[in-house]
């Protein structure tokens, strides 16, 4: 592995690091395990969740955040989603 990929991965696993702290200061317990568990099923969502919650975060117009609101959040970022649901025919 070349130095310049072990800084970058380093930088990379810092910033991960710190997201991490910043949600677990800012959502409760709820709202952090809600997060969690979209992570696992839906991680563009979480994703999208997280990017959201940090950019609101750095504007300082968010406190800590509840599971009502993180659901309301999460409701919020898939409302222009459709879902699709694919129906077999026995041949």
């Amino acid at each position: 592995m070349e130095y310049a990929d072990y800084n970058q991965m380093k930088q990379m696993q810092q910033m991960e690091a710190m997201k991490k702290q910043l949600l677990g200061k800012m959502l409760s317990k709820e709202a952090y395990e809600r997060l969690g568990r979209v992570r696992f099923a839906n991680p563009e969502l979480a994703a999208q969740a997280e990017m959201y919650l940090l950019q609101v975060y750095q504007t300082g117009r968010l406190g800590m955040v509840s599971d009502a609101q993180m659901k309301e959040i999460l409701q919020l970022l898939t409302s222009g989603r459709r879902d699709f649901s694919i129906k077999r025919q026995n041949v």
